[in-house]
């Protein structure tokens, strides 16, 4: 498998507030992944909705940065925001604007024709909820004849209806070459543990799945292969872990677009590149995807700050 891949999900800007002042950074699970292949030197197009306003002109001139190709649904409620506000150590908490919550892709000619030419259709962060909007990225896919990997990277402050979320999802999981599923999907969408999920997308047919685990690792199931890798050793403290899992599926992303690997050991190594390429990422603020190279000939002490 060779060529452009084409991504579908959410471009906006991630407004981050914590004890040392407030941040904004150009994000998106789907921008995410899609700016992450061109940094892997994999040609990306980004469809997803996108406003005429000041955060829309930050996003469209980050994009054209890194190279990604946009095909933007215009929207009437402005550029997706997602606030995201960090003390004292603890977790952090999501708010989204009306426009996130909201967001809407429409598939029309171009997309169609991007799809059609792409080696791969990725989705993350999509509205799976929204049923009507579901069938049209389905009936997308199909007339495209594309292989499809998804990340259903579900958020509490955008999940109007789990159960139809999961039933989106499960449709077109069913049919996917790649999953990418984590510990918060899995208790989110179906308050079970992640090899539990693993089990269930293996059950509908899903080809292959990438099952990360926080602290714990990641682990790939295909056919007939299980490999499982913990997290990688880096220098450095780890920064923020915004960035990491949409990092390590860019990563994987751009193996299977490489060529489509087989034995325990191919797999074994897309996944070692996955968890090396997410602990660079975690080392710097934002998400923007970073190689271990990144962090040679720097003073570790000092990044993010």
């Amino acid at each position: 498998m060779t060529g452009r891949i084409v991504v579908v999900g959410d471009a906006l800007i991630d407004e981050l507030r914590d004890d040392n002042g407030v941040r904004e950074f150009v994000g998106g699970a789907a921008l995410n992944v899609a700016v992450g292949l061109t940094r892997l030197g994999v040609p990306a197009t980004l469809i997803a909705m996108v406003g005429d306003d000041e955060a829309g002109s930050h996003i469209r001139a980050y994009l054209g940065d890194y190279g990604v190709e946009l095909l933007a649904t215009p929207s009437s409620l402005g550029s997706s925001r997602a606030v995201s506000t960090r003390s004292g150590g603890g977790e952090p908490t999501y708010e989204f604007n009306a426009a996130a919550k909201a967001r809407r892709v429409e598939f029309g000619e171009a997309e169609l024709a991007a799809m059609t030419d792409a080696a791969l259709v990725v989705v993350s962060c999509f509205p799976f909820d929204d049923l009507a909007q579901t069938q049209e990225f389905a009936d997308a896919v199909a007339a495209s004849g594309a292989d499809l990997a998804i990340d259903p990277n579900p958020r509490t402050g955008m999940l109007s209806d789990r159960d139809a979320f999961v039933a989106g999802f499960e449709a077109l999981a069913a049919r996917a070459a790649l999953v990418k599923v984590g510990e918060d999907d899995a208790a989110l969408l179906y308050e079970a543990p992640l090899d539990a999920l693993r089990a269930r997308l293996v059950e509908l047919g899903t080809s292959t799945v990438l099952a990360t685990q926080g602290s714990a690792g990641a682990t790939i199931e295909s056919g007939d292969v299980v490999v499982t890798r913990p997290i990688s050793a880096l220098p450095g403290r780890i920064v923020d872990t915004m960035g990491g899992g949409d990092a390590a599926f860019a990563a994987t992303l751009a193996a299977l677009a490489e060529e489509a690997p087989s034995s325990a050991e191919e797999w074994g190594a897309v996944l070692q590149s996955a968890m090396d390429t997410a602990a660079a990422t975690c080392r710097f603020e934002g998400a923007l995807l970073r190689l271990p190279a990144a962090l040679e000939a720097l003073d570790i002490d000092h990044i993010g700050t």
